[in-house]
């Protein structure tokens, strides 16, 4: 019973754990923040998902570039690319990314920061609601 009760609130443990580690030894703990890369079909698109994601806190900052050409095996087409900055959530990130996003599969990929500017990491901790 016990252990299921940790497994159940380990990423709540792991967050706090992180900000205590944080504050007590002024440093920076890699990984905690990440960079979250979306394809979105059209630029209207990345920005309803960008703005949805603004709106629920989840992320700190959202960036939205200018449509880019993609090749694969078979075909090759244009997306505009949205870069997310965040601290690592739960579920609940993605799920409300593929709740707005247009495609059954969409294209989601995240990145940990190793380093970076302490003063940004700082802003984006206290931009993204806790959850």
């Amino acid at each position: 019973m016990i252990l299921v009760l940790i497994c159940a609130l380990y990423p709540v443990l792991k967050t706090l754990c992180v900000q205590i580690h944080s504050a007590v030894t002024g440093s920076y703990v890699a990984g905690y923040h990440s960079v979250l890369l979306v394809n979105c079909p059209t630029e209207q698109t990345a920005r309803d998902i960008g703005r949805s994601i603004m709106e629920k806190r989840l992320a700190a900052c959202v960036n939205i570039f200018p449509r880019t050409t993609t090749m694969c095996f078979i075909c090759i087409y244009s997306l505009v690319i949205i870069v997310f900055k965040y601290i690592i959530l739960t579920g609940t990130y993605m799920c409300s990314l593929r709740a707005v996003h247009p495609y059954d599969i969409p294209e989601i990929i995240s990145f940990p920061i190793d380093d970076g500017s302490q003063h940004y990491l700082k802003w984006m901790e206290d931009a993204v609601t806790d959850i």
